[in-house]
């Protein structure tokens, strides 16, 4: 296996562990033969570069220069490895920090020896049970290796091709449709990022004031992700109540971090609302089943997970990004419907006229004040 960012280093997570743990328990993908996944990577392929001229067209968004932005089709342990390469990068400050603290606390050493594999084996964990639910993905701050290209700005679209066809047959749908139907939601995120060429940046430095803020005990740390890891493989007793919901997104938070976090939530819910809207949009006149994949999709969304699902959406903070999907389409459809969809776009002009938390559940509080103010 080729290692992630070079050889290991001692640290609070075994980077390389992580990967390997994931691949070794990651669930199969459907039984398909070796021409049919010749031809959904094909499929999946054309969709892509189709999805940039619908998606371009409808919310005329666009750069000159085109995208700079590779789209890789992957297998499940192929998702793995593009991920742990933009946890790993992401995350750097916050596990640094959290790795000067725990050696200078009682036991540290002995944290040291043990504890970036014990945390590389649970990270693992987590990783091949959502390997196998991701449909696709816009990596915003994907670092470049060998076998996983980046553009230049550092992004790359990641579409999980036996995940789609998994999702396909539970769903009984047209494949070709529902294949589209996913590229145009996530070619939507990469169009984000390459028509606003600030807005990586600003969710970067968003994300790092965060971490920076971060004042966590490294034990807290991996106790909350050995939680996560014990309930994947039933470690819960049956009968006993999740810990009052609590996910290490909460874990790290501070007075200062509430206030970045809320404005986070309003971007992450503007990016994912306007996918499905503009998934919506673009759909009826390009994906003849759209109406029927939409209803099926959100009943799958909707409908009562297992205990295990439940328990990991609450630790990873999952329930929390499906609300998103929610809320951001509601703001958006609002905002469009009173103004158009150059009135929108005003959206896009810098991070001042971003949504706040508030305004993403009041759209009207956001038109107020960006296009009076700019009316005036």
């Amino acid at each position: 296996m080729t290692s992630i960012g070079g050889a290991a280093t001692p640290g609070m997570v075994d980077w390389n562990l992580a990967v390997a743990t994931a691949t070794r328990l990651v669930r199969p993908g459907p039984e398909v033969s070796r021409d049919e996944a010749r031809a959904v990577v094909a499929e999946l392929r054309r969709h892509a570069r189709a999805s940039e001229e619908h998606v371009r067209g409808f919310t005329r968004l666009g750069t000159e220069e085109g995208h700079d932005t590779p789209v890789l089709v992957v297998d499940r342990p192929g998702w793995v490895k593009a991920n742990v390469a933009g946890f790993r990068e992401l995350l750097k400050p916050l596990l640094d920090k959290m790795q000067r603290r725990r050696g200078s606390s009682p036991g540290g050493a002995v944290l040291g020896a043990v504890g970036g594999k014990v945390t590389g084996v649970e990270l693992g964990m987590l990783l091949s049970f959502l390997a196998s639910r991701v449909l696709g993905q816009y990596e915003t701050f994907a670092p470049a290796s060998g076998e996983l290209p980046a553009g230049d700005g550092g992004g790359r679209l990641l579409l999980v091709a036996p995940n789609i066809v998994h999702v396909e047959r539970e769903l009984d749908v047209a494949p070709h449709d529902f294949r589209l139907w996913v590229c145009l939601h996530e070619e939507t995120h990469r169009t984000q990022f390459t028509a606003v060429p600030w807005l990586r940046d600003h969710l970067q430095g968003e994300i790092q004031a965060f971490l920076a803020e971060t004042d966590v005990d490294p034990m807290a740390f991996l106790e909350r992700l050995r939680e996560a890891a014990q309930s994947l493989v039933g470690g819960r007793p049956e009968g006993e109540e999740d810990d009052a919901g609590h996910s290490l997104v909460e874990l790290v938070q501070t007075p200062a971090q509430r206030e970045i976090l809320g404005r986070l939530t309003a971007v992450m819910s503007l990016l994912e609302g306007h996918a499905d809207y503009v998934m919506d949009g673009v759909g009826p006149d390009v994906v003849p089943s759209v109406a029927e994949i939409r209803e099926k999709f959100q009943q799958r969304r909707a409908k009562g997970a297992s205990r295990l699902d439940t328990a990991l959406r609450k630790l990873l903070g999952l329930d929390a990004k499906l609300r998103q999907y929610r809320d951001g389409e509601r703001f958006v459809r609002a905002v469009v419907d009173q103004v158009g969809m150059d009135g929108f776009n005003r959206v896009w002009t810098s991070p001042n006229t971003l949504p706040t938390k508030a305004e993403i559940a009041k759209p009207a509080d956001w038109i107020a004040r960006v296009h009076r103010k700019a009316e005036s």
